[in-house]
């Protein structure tokens, strides 16, 4: 059965289709490390307070590219309340390829490239770009999109959350 749904989830994906939206049933985000383009580094632990949207994605990616503007547009309209985004290329991604997509894009928000994969497989083997996660002030994953979010969705979603205590 679980070959069929990510059989099911790579088609739908493929074919454009809507994102396929997983209720995660509020897991706690992986330990993670992030290495961001400047060097720095950022853990899962400094995610905790804000709502966080950790995308998974690639320069290759036509649905990643596609959306991008939205999600910085997201970004824009929701960082002054509590809000941040976290761009996590993958390992496949040439990391000079990131930096020009980064700066030509002039992308508001960190962007870490995950070089050896541990990010991606500790997410839940993340293979299919985009994957989007949002995760609530507590450090806790409340939805994985697989392919583009309904924006309209997932504004609401982060309205929600923010006006959580």
């Amino acid at each position: 059965m679980k070959k069929a749904w990510i059989g099911f989830v790579a088609a739908a994906v493929v074919a454009g289709a809507a994102a396929v939206a997983l209720t995660t049933g509020n897991a706690t985000a992986p330990a993670s490390t992030f290495v961001l383009l400047d060097g720095s580094k950022r853990t899962t632990e400094d995610l905790k307070g804000r709502v966080t949207l950790v995308n998974f994605w690639a320069t290759s990616c036509v649905t990643c590219v596609g959306e991008m503007p939205k999600i910085v547009a997201t970004y824009d309209k929701y960082k002054g309340r509590g809000y941040d985004t976290l761009a996590v290329a993958m390992s496949y991604d040439p990391p000079s390829y990131v930096v020009n997509y980064t700066e030509t894009r002039k992308l508001p928000f960190q962007v870490a490239i995950d070089n050896t994969g541990s990010v991606a497989k500790a997410w839940g083997d993340v293979q299919l770009t985009p994957t989007t996660f949002v995760v609530n002030k507590k450090g806790e994953i409340v939805k994985r999109y697989v392919g583009e979010p309904n924006f309209a969705e997932l504004h609401q979603l982060i309205e929600k959350l923010l006006a959580e205590t």
